[in-house]
């Protein structure tokens, strides 16, 4: 006998493709961003953010005030612990850390952006490039789950700011 399961039920066939096609739409953009820019390492913790926004988008995790502002305030966040250490792993899993703590406070809570954090910790790229490239690529993330959302006539995101 099986057991129960409280797990949500599957959503609809129509609903999976086009949260998958959104995520795989902003994703090969982020990989071509990334490989004009040389900074790759950008599309791993902006992945999570994509499936946050395609797959939950009415999560506050996923609404732009989160998604842009977290990994803002998390990359800040590891520049903050660079200035005060080296990279090394344990100075970026204070960064990844105290980057939740930071998000708490700024009422931007997102997740992936943690990783963020101990990605500026460990590989300490310059903040003259790599910011504005992050909010860059924050910002095309939200727009391409607002145009998806368009497209299926649904709300994205619930609020601004």
């Amino acid at each position: 006998m099986p057991l129960p399961s409280r797990a949500p039920a599957r959503p609809a066939a129509a609903a999976v493709l086009a949260s998958t096609a959104t995520a795989v739409t902003a994703l090969l953009l982020l990989a071509a961003l990334g490989t004009l820019t040389e900074h790759p390492l950008l599309i791993p913790p902006l992945a999570a953010s994509m499936a946050l926004i395609a797959g939950a988008p009415d999560l506050p995790l996923a609404q732009p005030r989160s998604v842009i502002g977290g990994q803002l305030l998390s990359a800040l966040t590891g520049y903050a612990v660079l200035a005060l250490t080296t990279p090394a792993y344990w100075s970026a899993a204070i960064a990844g850390g105290l980057a939740l703590g930071v998000m708490t406070l700024a009422r931007t809570p997102h997740s992936p952006a943690a990783a963020t954090a101990v990605i500026v910790t460990l590989t300490s790229p310059d903040p003259r490039h790599f910011l504005p490239l992050l909010a860059l690529a924050a910002a095309l993330l939200t727009l391409t789950g607002l145009a998806a959302a368009r497209l299926r006539n649904r709300r994205y995101p619930t609020y601004w700011w």
